[in-house]
């Protein structure tokens, strides 16, 4: 026989246990853990000024805002791949997400030589990486 001071305390976890089931995020599901299945919509490339690039991505199916943010990423390194530069320095991404669709508005520098700054890529590493995985560039 169960003592009664223990039913509660069981009670309780097996509560616990079902909650953490409704809502993978709240649960501390890894992200790799939750369904991906993106859409990549396009990207809209603006020179600004110089070395100055503007990167507009659409996609849906993204599981948060960094999935966005590495296909603006993937679309800056080919980019500046493209334009004979090794190099991109980020600088800002702005993520909206409305009505299901994912939209990012980045900004990064190229160059030929590795940028100062601590958000700095080599874009030959991470066009690599994209292909890697199914991530479109320019």
């Amino acid at each position: 026989m169960i003592p009664r001071l223990l039913i509660p305390l069981f009670s309780l976890a097996a509560f616990a246990g079902l909650s953490a089931c409704a809502n993978p995020q709240a649960a501390g599901v890894s992200r790799g853990e939750v369904a991906f299945e993106p859409v990549y919509q396009g990207v809209d490339t603006r020179l600004l000024e110089g070395d100055l690039v503007n990167f507009q991505v659409i996609m849906t199916g993204a599981r948060d805002e960094r999935d966005v943010a590495e296909y603006a990423e993937c679309a800056a390194a080919q980019y500046a791949l493209i334009r004979g530069f090794g190099f991109a320095r980020h600088l800002r991404t702005t993520i909206d997400f409305q009505g299901g669709v994912w939209r990012g508005d980045a900004v990064y520098t190229i160059s030929s030589a590795l940028p100062r700054g601590l958000k700095t890529i080599d874009a030959e590493v991470i066009v690599s990486s994209c292909e890697d995985n199914g991530i479109p560039t320019v």
